[in-house]
């Protein structure tokens, strides 16, 4: 074979070879960006499941909250460990701001297990059986389901509320008090609220939990119920609320 013709060959089979691996290289690319759209964010090595924290007395989680759309309600929520011992985990909790002024106690008999706390707002509930507000230890792809009787201490009743999580995926989630890797919660419930003239709450909640704050960092509240019948029916949004970790003190 004349050298010039070798040379035009060699050249015709490189760029053919190159031509190749460029085109791999762009079909792994599409297929790695096609997968990572499909499945999420990677899992990082040890972002499996998380296990129960330990909560020691002196642990204190503030957070930055609002609800409401044109003008919200603004306050600053407290959630402090006061008391660990036999009988569980208590935690104050307060809330103030220009139209808010609350306080209650919550009372967990292990972690994520609440036998006496809020459900919805700053009510005070009593249950029937702990509610696992988080059932550790937590893992993508675990749900739960709870029916339960509980008393209302501000309405003075009892009722049942239906509740059922199903915790998504890992994520970053950015908050005031940093960034954090978490485990992204979503949660349906249905209050024991309903009157004659209105059907129970529906309440659609996604919850950041991160292990490295070992509560919450971010909580995402919608809530609506509707009013009427027929014609006459409208559905009525009671919250849309954003509570975010603003600082986090370890006892």
């Amino acid at each position: 074979m004349p050298s010039r013709t070798r040379d035009l060959a060699v050249r015709q089979r490189n760029h053919a070879a190159g031509v190749s691996h460029s085109r791999r290289v762009f079909v792994q690319a599409t297929v790695a960006a096609w997968v990572a759209a499909k499945v999420g964010p990677v899992v990082a090595a040890g972002q499996g499941s998380v296990e129960a924290p330990e909560y020691r007395v002196g642990d204190r989680w503030t957070y930055k909250a609002k609800d409401g759309t044109r003008k919200p309600v603004v306050w600053e929520e407290t959630h402090e460990v006061i008391a660990v011992g036999a009988q569980g985990i208590r935690f104050r909790v307060t809330q103030k701001g220009p139209t808010v002024d609350n306080a209650r106690e919550e009372l967990w008999t292990a972690p994520g297990l609440v036998a006496q706390g809020a459900l919805a707002d700053a009510e005070t509930r009593r249950f029937s059986v702990p509610l696992k507000r988080f059932d550790f230890p937590l893992a993508p792809g675990k749900v739960w389901n709870q029916t339960m009787r509980n008393f209302n201490e501000e309405l003075k009743r009892e009722g049942e509320i239906n509740r059922r999580v199903r915790v998504v995926d890992w994520g970053s989630v950015t908050t005031p008090a940093g960034s954090f890797d978490a485990l992204r919660l979503r949660i349906n419930m249905w209050l024991d609220d309903g009157e004659f003239y209105r059907q129970r709450s529906q309440c659609t909640y996604l919850t950041w939990y991160a292990p490295k704050a070992r509560n919450f960092v971010r909580d995402e509240r919608r809530a609506q119920y509707i009013e009427g019948s027929g014609r006459d029916a409208a559905t009525i949004q009671s919250q849309n609320a954003i509570v975010e970790l603003a600082s986090y003190t370890a006892g």
